[in-house]
């Protein structure tokens, strides 16, 4: 047979192999603060299709969270990682505290020079060491999903 005319099979996979092969969820991969090494975390900030995303997404959360016009807030940035979704509510005119389990975010988010928020070193599934009401309101933008995913054999999320 002429292998030019040669039909092959094509190969059948589970959609959610297929799911999981196409768009691998870093979640699905490593706990956030393994995930998130040097290496990952400079990859995500540089990215400008997640900074777009990101920038987009905090816009909305704030928005959301109908603060009153013309007042500067206190937010919460629970999984701030980088500051990139904390550098848009300073651009709303607010003021931040942002939280991450990731020290390379958190190091990233530091050397940022629009970075003006105080920064912590938090797992947001442990709980946030803020007295309630600390804060007029919160957004979480990628760290969510997180939550979701067991880490350990004894752990239920």
């Amino acid at each position: 047979t002429n292998p030019r005319t040669r039909r092959t099979t094509p190969l059948l996979l589970p959609a959610a192999l297929l799911l999981d092969l196409i768009m691998s969820r870093p979640e699905h991969t490593a706990p956030a603060e393994r995930f998130y090494n040097k290496r990952e975390a400079h990859k995500y900030t540089e990215s400008g299709r997640l900074v777009q995303i990101q920038r987009s997404m905090a816009k909305r959360a704030v928005e959301l969270l109908n603060l009153p016009k013309g007042k500067s807030c206190l937010l919460l940035d629970i999984g701030c990682g980088s500051a990139i979704s904390s550098e848009q509510i300073s651009r709303e005119g607010h003021v931040w505290f942002g939280c991450d389990i990731s020290r390379a975010m958190l190091e990233l988010a530091k050397n940022r020079s629009s970075s003006k928020g105080d920064l912590a070193e938090v797992d947001m599934g442990v709980g946030i060491p803020c007295r309630s009401g600390s804060f007029d309101g919160a957004i979480s933008i990628s760290a969510v999903q997180w939550l979701c995913v067991k880490q350990t054999p004894t752990q239920n999320p």
